[in-house]
């Protein structure tokens, strides 16, 4: 079931079938560290593209604001990854997302970066040979490197709502990084 999850997980990152048969955890393991530092890099550019004076801005009135969005992102962050990664949750007990004190530019980029700081670290720290242990948390059981993929993928889909935010505001978002 390893070596399946691990195929998935390479060919969905677009490596080849002969690659993904000779690639090592490790390589993977540093794949995935890689991915995640870019993935703070290109939030980052969002933090920075939003005006300060527009973190509060609603797309329409039912839905989070941009910092909630990007808060929503670092708690996704963090939670998913202690699934994944075994590591003590970083601000345990702390809505981000509803704090006022939380809202400012600096504020959300501080909590957006610890967040990435805190899955960067969990998977370095992380024995890859661990990758298939099934960890529950409430209904769900899933392996480590899914709990590790789905944090990713949570990212990337809010990072990906906060592009319609900075249109809004008459800027142009930082482009694709893939790589």
């Amino acid at each position: 079931m390893k070596k399946i999850t691990t195929l998935l997980l390479l060919l969905i990152s677009g490596w080849s079938l002969a690659q993904a048969q000779s690639v090592s955890s490790e390589a993977l393991k540093e794949q995935m560290i890689k991915d995640w530092e870019r993935a703070k890099a290109y939030t980052a550019e969002y933090l920075a593209a939003m005006p300060a004076d527009k973190y509060q801005a609603r797309a329409v009135d039912s839905i989070r604001s941009f910092s909630e969005q990007m808060l929503h992102l670092a708690a996704g962050n963090i939670g998913l990854a202690a699934n994944g990664t075994g590591k003590t949750r970083i601000f345990p007990g702390f809505n981000m997302e509803k704090s006022a004190g939380a809202q400012s530019k600096d504020s959300v980029s501080y909590y957006v970066n610890a967040s990435y700081d805190f899955v960067i670290e969990g998977i370095k720290t992380l024995d890859p040979a661990t990758w298939g242990e099934v960890i529950k948390r409430g209904n769900l059981s899933e392996t480590r490197l899914s709990w590790i993929m789905k944090a990713f993928e949570h990212q990337s889909h809010h990072r990906g709502q906060c592009t319609i935010y900075i249109r809004l505001q008459g800027v142009r978002p930082p482009a694709e990084k893939l790589f």
